[in-house]
């Protein structure tokens, strides 16, 4: 991600993975039941974390303490929406999670995510690793905004969308440990819009599609 300090070759591939994935997120998304992400393969959860998987199943997120993910949100007053808003947070942190456990395999973001969303996290992952990096301090989200996206008999979706203020925080060399620090600049700024979806009847939300806009002027204060 270019945001987060990263060599100018990461940062190119990164600016490249997210014309890939806006390109994907426009035009005509299919049905509901086209999106929920219940199949197998590349990008799609694993048999473990199927819609039925029980709430306690959840896999872990948890970060380093000096990795700081600050989300400045209100609780949107839909239940549908507050869930939707909750697990897009978690994909968030679920992609950190193999970020800073090194592993573009990690589980996390496999649950959280199919489809897009899942190859974005991948791809992420696989050039921190690539380049020996993982991140530091506070990378704080916010301006959040959800609405309904349609639904089918099986499926709801919500899109969910929102800031990023990374410019306090940065990447990290693992071997070393040196923290590359950089200047503030309008790549530290960045619009979100995430489509959440969800069997009916289960309490997990899933990233399906993503999209990043870079030098997002809108979310600068």
């Amino acid at each position: 991600m270019a945001r987060r300090a990263l060599p100018v070759t990461a940062a190119a591939f990164a600016t490249t993975a997210t014309l890939l994935l806006t390109a994907c997120g426009g035009g005509d998304e299919g049905s509901p039941d086209d999106i929920k992400g219940a199949g197998t393969g590349p990008g799609s959860p694993s048999a473990s974390a199927s819609a039925s998987t029980p709430v306690a199943d959840r896999p872990d997120v948890s970060l380093p303490k000096d990795l700081d993910l600050v989300f400045d949100f209100e609780k949107p007053s839909d239940a549908d929406n507050a869930a939707a808003l909750a697990d897009a947070e978690n994909y968030l942190r679920a992609l950190n999670h193999g970020i800073t456990r090194q592993d573009p395999s990690d589980p996390a973001y496999q649950y959280y995510s199919a489809g897009d969303a899942a190859r974005y996290a991948n791809t992420q992952i696989k050039e921190y690793v690539k380049g020996g990096w993982t991140l530091t301090g506070k990378d704080r989200y916010h301006r959040a905004e959800t609405s309904a996206a349609g639904d089918s008999k099986s499926v709801k979706l919500v899109r969910v969308s929102f800031c990023e203020d990374a410019s306090k925080v940065y990447g990290k060399e693992v071997k070393s440990g040196k923290v590359l620090h950089t200047e503030e600049s309008p790549d530290d700024f960045l619009k979100f819009s995430l489509v959440m979806a969800s069997a009916k009847g289960s309490p997990v939300w899933r990233a399906q599609q993503i999209t990043v806009k870079e030098k997002a002027t809108e979310c600068q204060e």
